[in-house]
């Protein structure tokens, strides 16, 4: 019997490790620089160091946590799952290689913006998610998988939202909407592929090693979750201190804590890769009702609290909980989370609570406690997976 095309191309890369997957530069890539970007924004905060940044500090930090890191792991990601969803190839290779350089300029030429110019570090930011959505189109409509073009749609709004901060922080000094652009379509991606993701994976554990109840499948409900969230969301960006957007949001956050609560994840804590992913997700209905409570009661809640328990709570666990169970499972090894997995874990958790916390009491040693955490999570990912993701072969060439 002759080998399949697909499997003799794969076999037939002789490249690094590195680029034969996307997920392998972007998720470590990615990791680094949130570890990094970090490090180097407390002493922003706190007055100690000055960046060679045409952005203001705080503009600066949210731009390369949203487009800087989640960007990357959305790469990772979406470069991954495709081939999975549409039968086609990987991206690997020279064309991978440079799509990260791309992303990586993107880093440098922010970083230097004061240098050589704010056009022209937009100009190489941007580019890259546009690279990136094109890449996707092409392999969705190639591989006929129309349904997954929604996906699409968030990557279209991430990007709108990118050229909006660009804009805004060049014209005005500080951006707003394209901020805000920005987190709703993150938030909105966690809440439509966490919801494929989290039941689906928690469904084959429970099968295989804890026979009970199971997540109820997708519905109305989940139907109904993700339409009220997306209009919460769009009525925040357009109207973020009207009544109307807070009690949207509230009520969209208790939709999200019921849809999770279908879910079955008090049934997964002898899984801790699969425990991780109801955690993370537990942060979209914090978030949400975190936010509408600030906007409704500014007085008593912080808008930070909801802001930052979507992107470091949300965002920040949920993408770890990815980039580990398919950095495990795409490089042949097995899904379990080992003692370090388990750290890291933790320390993006407490990292997600300090720094909400710190909204409601300021402090500079929460804020410490938060980045320290941080840093360690992401560090740590990178010490931990850098070198499956750098040294060992792909989990095809091993089965070959």
């Amino acid at each position: 019997m002759s080998m399949p095309a697909a499997l003799r191309r794969r076999l037939e890369y002789a490249g690094p490790p590195i680029f034969s997957y996307g997920f392998r530069p972007f998720f470590l890539g990615g990791a680094l620089w949130a570890a990094l970007a970090v490090l180097l924004w407390l002493p922003q905060y706190f007055g100690e160091i000055s960046l060679p940044t045409a952005f203001d500090p705080l503009d600066w930090h949210i731009h390369e946590m949203i487009y800087g890191y989640v960007g990357a792991v959305s790469a990772g990601f979406l470069l991954t799952a495709i081939p999975n969803w549409t039968g086609r190839l990987p991206i690997n290779g020279y064309p991978l290689a440079g799509l990260f350089a791309l992303w990586l300029a993107g880093r440098v030429a922010i970083l230097g913006s004061a240098i050589w110019g704010a056009w022209l570090a937009a100009a190489v930011d941007v580019a890259f998610l546009v690279l990136l959505a094109a890449a996707v189109l092409r392999e969705i409509v190639a591989g006929n998988n129309k349904r997954n073009l929604r996906i699409l749609v968030l990557l279209g709004v991430l990007i709108a939202g990118n050229i909006m901060f660009h804009l805004e922080a060049i014209r005005y000094g500080s951006a707003e909407y394209g901020t805000r652009l920005a987190i709703a379509a993150i938030v909105a991606l966690i809440s439509l592929v966490g919801g494929r993701i989290v039941p689906s994976f928690t469904h084959n554990w429970l099968t295989r090693s804890n026979p009970g109840r199971l997540p109820a499948s997708f519905s109305r409900f989940d139907a109904i979750a993700i339409g009220g969230s997306v209009i919460a969301l769009v009525s925040w960006i357009v109207f973020p201190q009207s009544v109307i957007s807070g009690a949207m949001l509230i009520i969209a956050g208790l939709l999200q804590a019921v849809r999770l609560l279908r879910w079955a994840g008090d049934r997964t804590l002898a899984d801790r890769l699969v425990l991780v992913l109801h955690v993370a997700y537990a942060f979209v209905p914090v978030g949400f009702l975190l936010l509408g409570a600030a906007i409704l009661r500014p007085a008593d809640w912080p808008v930070s609290a909801g802001l930052h328990a979507w992107m470091t709570g949300a965002a920040g666990l949920m993408t770890l909980a990815v980039m580990t169970r398919a950095s495990l499972a795409h490089t042949g090894c097995k899904l379990v989370a080992s003692r370090p997995t388990q750290l890291i874990y933790f320390c993006a958790l407490v990292a997600a609570l300090a720094r909400i916390f710190a909204a409601f009491v300021p402090s500079s040693a929460l804020l410490h406690i938060a980045a320290f955490a941080w840093v360690l999570a992401f560090g740590g990912f990178a010490a931990v997976y850098g070198p499956l993701l750098m040294g060992r072969a792909p989990a095809w060439a091993e089965r070959a």
